[in-house]
This record gives structure tokens, sequence and C-alpha cells, in this order.
């Protein structure tokens, strides 16, 4: 029987023929509540501390903060306060524990005030790429999850720039896919990269505007009749109601774009994007006025 470990991913760094006779079991990193529980057991436990020297709340939950979802972390930390300890009345509060790791604590309360996301992503929306990085700084150095600060940056690239620089979204969905394989500390590296390009790219919120206008109008049963012919002709009878008839197929007509109603008949008019003229959003914007015209089967200006 063989039973090994790898921090590598074993679909590369295993031999086929031995990752084919294997069960394969992916160990995720630990939750903030379950560092906290192996923590204060190692302080309690008879194989740990065994209670003779005192750790403060505020010191444990800094080792929980600074292991990142890694025990071995936090008690490779909690070991090393303890040997600066000396004493029948020992106690390590927060300044021992950052003494002993030599890395001064950063206030973070991830559900409070100290939370920087907040201010991060309204440094990146404000496009002020230095204030977003030392907000970036200070939630890594604090022992934020970076995948969560990857998934939030890739929100923010269709939320506040969306058309207006559609490449953002492609930067931080990369970033994203990055940090998941590199993992920290060379996922600050990949953070910057897309926090930069993300406060540096104009910005736009038509894409947001235009989904939440629509859903606001699917709540309040504003949907009208999906028309005929664009309903589907693929089963039997279909025809006799008049489903798909008279549809245009856009690639048969000259430029590829039908003189066609799509929305429903009560919604006719309706616009829910609203491009604005930033960055790159102004040519896909001058893109949609010329489609909308053929659509409606007006002449489109040259």
């Amino acid at each position: 029987t063989l039973i090994a470990a790898t921090t590598e991913n074993p679909s590369f760094s295993v031999i086929a023929p031995l990752l084919s006779r294997s069960i394969v079991v992916t160990l995720q990193p630990l939750t903030d509540g379950g560092l906290e529980t192996v923590i204060r057991r190692a302080i309690s436990h008879e194989r740990g501390l065994a209670d003779e020297v005192s750790v403060t709340d505020e010191a444990i939950a800094y080792l929980v903060r600074i292991s990142a979802g890694d025990a071995r972390r936090g008690l490779t930390a909690l070991d090393a306060a303890c040997a600066a300890a000396v004493g029948p009345d020992a106690s390590i509060d927060l300044a021992a524990v950052e003494a002993a790791v030599q890395h001064a604590a950063v206030r973070y309360d991830k559900d409070g005030d100290q939370h920087y996301v907040s201010a991060f992503i309204k440094s990146v929306r404000g496009s002020d790429p230095d204030a977003a990085l030392h907000y970036l700084a200070r939630m890594l150095e604090a022992g934020e999850d970076p995948r969560f600060i990857a998934r939030r940056l890739m929100i923010l690239a269709s939320e506040d720039v969306g058309l207006a620089d559609p490449t953002v979204l492609v930067t931080t969905t990369a970033a994203a896919q990055s940090v998941a394989m590199i993992g920290m500390p060379e996922a600050r590296i990949v953070l910057a990269h897309a926090t930069v390009h993300a406060a540096l790219a104009p910005k736009s919120n038509a894409v947001y505007r235009g989904i939440e206008a629509a859903i606001a109008d699917v709540k309040n049963a504003n949907i009208g009749t999906v028309p005929a012919h664009l309903r589907d002709a693929h089963y039997a009878n279909a025809a006799s109601l008049g489903h798909g008839t008279d549809y245009v197929y856009p690639h048969d007509v000259p430029g590829g774009v039908a003189e066609a109603q799509y929305l429903p008949p009560e919604l006719r008019g309706a616009r829910y994007y609203e491009p604005t003229d930033h960055g790159a959003e102004a040519k896909w914007g001058e893109i949609a006025r010329r489609l909308h015209q053929r659509r409606e089967g007006g002449s489109v200006d040259a």
C-alpha cells in the first residue's frame, strides 16, 4: 500500500502508470474555524503546550489569518512565539507573535469596517492604481484569500469597465486562473497586474445597467409574448401554429443583419443597453446604433 502526498498537480507530476492505479484525493485549505480549532487544540493538548502557556484571543485570530488555510503555517508561528516565552506565567500576545514571525499584523476584519475590499474596488473604479495597489497589499498581508480578490476583479471587469475595455475581463479571468494555479506569494504579482489594468482602463457600467433594467422588466411582468417567427419550429404542428414562419436567416441577407423585430411587440422600442462614449465603448455604441437602424428597416448612415 502506497500513501503519498504532493503539493503539485498529480496529473503532471506523477507518472501515468502509478496515477492509473491510484485514488487521488484533493485536500482543500482549512476554513478559519478549522484553523482556530487546530491552534486551540495545540495550546491545550498534552502533546502540545498542555496549557502551560496562555495565548490571547487576538494572537490566535492573527495566527489564523497568517495561516491562509494551512495549519502548518499557523502551528510553526505558534511554536516560534512559544520559544521566546519564558517563566511560569508565560503569555503570548499579538506582539509576541508579530515578533516571532517578524511580520506586523494588519488590522483587518472580514465582516467589519476594516475589510479593505470595499476601498480596493472603489479605488479601481475611481481609476487610482496607486490606492488600489495599497489596499491590495493590505488585504494580502492580512491573509485575505487571493482567490476572493481575483473573483471580485472579474466582477468589476464587467460591472465597472464593460465594453469600454473588453480586454479587462480577459485579464482578470486569466489572473483568477493563474492565482488558483500558482498560489501565494507569486499570486500577488498577477493580482497587481490585473488591478493596474482595471484601474487604468476607461470605465462604463452600461452593461450592468442594461441587465438590471431587463431583469426589472421581467420581475414586473413587463415581458410580452415572443414573436411567432422566433419560436421553435422543430416539432410537429409548429408550422401550423405559425412558429418560425417569416423568420429571416441573417446570413442569407447582405450585411448579415435582417430587418426584423426580436423583442416582444409589447416592448418594441425598449432600450436596455445604453452605451457610453468612454474608451472602446464609443465604437460599440456606434455599432449598436447602426444595427438598430438596420433591423428597423431605416437607412444606415455612411
